[in-house]
């Protein structure tokens, strides 16, 4: 079967990349006229997918200038020794940015979910609850960076130019700023307070991959490079609150109280109350949320990357009902409210 030709920009780089796979070519099995687009993310990293003598492989081409490989080979083994099921690194050209992996497939947690209802999604998210639990028991301390405060703050950072004044096209006077820097404070206060375990920051139903043979195996994970050390809430979030798909409250808050339950009896740090974990996991939410609009923003706006304007709505609906139940967020929920145009509604605060 033939296969498109892969587009570049940069002539050089074409042929280096083509030297390196007919290098591997041999000792890999590999069937260079089989390569095909796989995918493509929010960075600057491509994906194919080529076959071989043992079945597909994917290839990642990830410019050395634009991205740092060094993270997601080091994440990869961690994963993989404390049980995750991440991909095998199987040949890394560093200086060239190009590498060969191990293919978990190509059917999505977000894929495997289209058309089904909450009966028939539950197994699929107690599989991905089950690999979160996994991942969060690695004890990684000391070899990701700290999910700090500092950290948490340039994300928010991101909310304001991208998605208040760029994307929205508002500036804020002065009370209004100050205003706004007090909420993202009370916020960060709740996000930097909870304990730590290990993060992938971006455990959504994008990142995760269902086996096509067998829909009971662990899930892939993906996109793991930028892993920290940090709340615990803030993955659980990434997967219930998910920017491409949404689920009632209540079942959110049903699927939150078995992942806490078998986080007590995994002896994570979880807190004892599960009201005071849920209050965490809303607050870190929402910090989440004002940073993926933010990012959404400038994917569009400074990259061109027009996709993910479509998932702002879900998102801001995310972060403003939050925003509207708690005491302490007022201004931040009016805020929002003017950015899409709408009157505050009614809410609970607590």
């Amino acid at each position: 079967m033939s296969h498109p030709p892969i587009a570049w920009t940069d002539a050089q780089r074409q042929a280096r990349f083509a030297d390196w796979l007919q290098q591997l070519a041999g000792p890999q099995g590999l069937q260079a006229d089989s390569l095909r687009p796989a995918s493509a993310d929010a960075s600057f990293r491509r994906y194919f997918r080529i076959d071989s003598a043992q079945g597909s492989r994917i290839v990642m081409d990830a410019p050395p200038a634009q991205e740092d490989c060094k993270p997601f080979v080091a994440l990869a083994a961690l994963l993989r020794e404390g049980g995750v099921r991440a991909p095998a690194v199987l040949d890394w050209d560093e200086t060239q940015g190009f590498m060969l992996l191990e293919d978990l497939g190509d059917r999505t947690l977000l894929q495997a979910l289209d058309g089904l209802d909450t009966a028939a999604a539950a197994p699929l998210y107690r599989q991905a609850m089950g690999a979160l639990l996994q991942l969060q028991r690695i004890p990684a301390e000391g070899r990701v960076p700290a999910y700090d405060r500092a950290l948490l703050q340039r994300e928010l950072d991101l909310f304001k130019p991208w998605y208040v004044e760029r994307q929205c096209g508002l500036s804020l006077d002065a009370k209004e700023a100050e205003q706004l820097d007090v909420c993202l404070a009370r916020i960060l206060d709740v996000c930097a307070g909870q304990p730590a375990v290990l993060v992938h920051r971006d455990f959504h139903s994008r990142n995760l991959m269902v086996d096509r043979a067998d829909a009971s195996a662990p899930l892939g994970v993906l996109d793991f490079q930028d892993a920290v050390w940090g709340p615990i809430s803030y993955d659980l979030v990434s997967l219930l609150r998910d920017a491409y798909v949404q689920w009632d409250e209540e079942v959110q808050l049903d699927w939150a109280i078995r992942w806490w339950e078998q986080a007590r009896k995994a002896g994570l740090p979880v807190d004892a109350d599960f009201g005071a974990f849920w209050r965490d996991f809303e607050w870190m939410g929402l910090q989440r949320h004002l940073k993926v609009l933010g990012i959404f923003a400038r994917l569009h706006h400074r990259d061109g990357k027009d996709a993910y304007l479509a998932d702002l709505p879900r998102v801001w609906q995310y972060a403003h009902k939050v925003a509207a139940r708690y005491q302490g967020l007022g201004p931040l929920a009016h805020l929002l409210e003017r950015l899409a145009g709408v009157q505050r509604l009614d809410a609970a605060t607590f």
